[in-house]
């Protein structure tokens, strides 16, 4: 399929295709005149790419995860790694959500009085919410 069709069936630029294939990430089968022509595959491939950058894998992350027969490879304890990253950014979030919520509800005369939101200033210098110090 040529490159305008690819980018119908998957939503994504062609310049992001043309990146991808610069990279190495996917494949052409060549070209007719200007246009690229891929193999009916690379929709899965693509697929792979933009579940992969949804969970925050970088596109060199991305690039290990084929083999050279542009199979898929993935390393299943980067996925575990991957996965335990989420939770732990999901639990800053949520912290900072719910003492967020309390600071805007609570009753204090000043957030400095607050406890949430004394807690929440606490988690910030110390890099709690930020995963850094």
């Amino acid at each position: 399929m040529n490159i305008s069709e690819v980018v119908k069936k998957t939503g994504i630029k062609a310049s992001t295709l043309r990146y991808y294939e610069e990279i190495g990430l996917i494949k052409s089968l060549g070209r007719k005149g200007l246009q690229r022509y891929f193999a009916a595959d690379v929709i899965d491939q693509l697929a792979l790419i933009s579940l992969a950058k949804c969970a925050d894998f970088s596109l060199q992350e991305i690039s290990t995860m084929f083999a050279a027969n542009e199979q898929p490879l993935v390393d299943r304890n980067k996925l575990l790694d991957k996965a335990a990253h989420i939770d732990e950014t999901i639990k800053r979030l949520t912290l900072m959500r719910n003492c967020l919520k309390h600071a805007a509800e609570c009753k204090a005369p000043s957030h400095l009085e607050c406890p949430s939101f004394r807690r929440l200033m606490k988690a910030a210098i110390t890099g709690r919410l930020t995963g850094s110090t």
